[in-house]
């Protein structure tokens, strides 16, 4: 980038494994959240976790605390305004994301980068209701930030090509590797493909073919995959699950992409197994 400084707004599961994998890598992040209390919340768990790697030799404490310094919470938007790109990562709902991208392209400098972290929703929306459609583009972090080595950077209908290089660098320049999305299509290319996974492995449950432990060893043992569908969509969150499936029905009309029963009564029991690991083994 540009110069060592990014914004992150969100300092949820994805804001704050962002800001994390960011400050590790020497710049210094602009940490804001609309809620009081979450970025300092954020910056513990942070903490805490970097703690864990010290304890077991694999980074040495002065490296922890250099990279707590390089967190800054920050509470205006103005405060954001000496940053070179800014990721967005707040709620799956593209008005509120529009509200935060408004905010964003009013205070950042004229040569700064917009990007969202969104999943599946239109990069190309969100872009119009700003004055640099050019300069705005997904990154689409994998949860968690800190382990997960991908970066989909996703190319809204007028993003330029030095800023997806530019976007590129910066993602390199942190530890990940990139593919870019030459088209802006709801779901991308990983949650277009792994939501069916996920809904096939649902079905299968949902029909009483076999256990959800016996579908998860399936197809450990038979693709070789490192986590079942079922485990992995636990941990995912049933409720972002089932927001996604949505939004890809509504989009492309396709039962490739219908959300099955057992879902939606999941996560209307609340029983949304994120980081539980127990959302469908409870179910059979």
């Amino acid at each position: 980038m540009d110069n060592h400084m990014i914004a992150v707004v969100g300092a949820g599961t994805m804001g704050h494994g962002i800001s994390q994998v960011a400050a590790q890598h020497g710049y210094e992040v602009l940490m804001w959240d609309a809620a009081p209390g979450v970025v300092e919340r954020a910056i513990g768990i942070i903490g805490d976790r970097l703690a864990k790697q010290v304890a077991a030799g694999k980074l040495p404490e002065s490296e922890r605390q250099q990279t707590l310094k390089r967190l800054v919470p920050v509470t205006r938007w103005d405060d954001l305004a000496s940053a070179s790109l800014a990721i967005e990562a707040v709620l799956e709902v593209m008005e509120v994301k529009k509200e935060v991208f408004q905010e964003l392209d009013r205070v950042l400098p004229a040569d700064a980068l917009l990007a969202t972290n969104t999943s599946s929703l239109s990069i190309t929306e969100i872009a119009k209701v700003t004055r640099r459609p050019g300069q705005v583009l997904g990154m689409h972090f994998f949860n968690p930030a800190p382990v997960m080595k991908l970066v989909e950077l996703v190319r809204g209908e007028e993003t330029r090509d030095d800023v997806v290089q530019r976007a590129e660098t910066f993602a390199h320049s942190i530890g990940k590797e990139t593919v870019v999305v030459q088209k802006d299509t709801p779901g991308f290319i990983v949650n277009r493909v792994l939501m069916p996974l996920f809904i096939e492995a649902m079905r299968i449950l949902e029909e009483g073919i076999a256990s959800a432990e016996d579908i998860d060893k399936a197809v450990k043992l038979g693709l070789n995959h490192p986590m079942g569908p079922l485990t992995l969509a636990d941990l995912t969150g049933l409720d972002v699950d089932l927001h996604v499936m949505d939004y890809l029905y509504d989009e492309f009309h396709d039962d490739r992409f219908a959300a099955p029963m057992v879902l939606r009564r999941l996560v209307r029991a609340g029983h949304y197994g994120r980081k539980t690991g127990r959302g469908f083994y409870r179910y059979s």
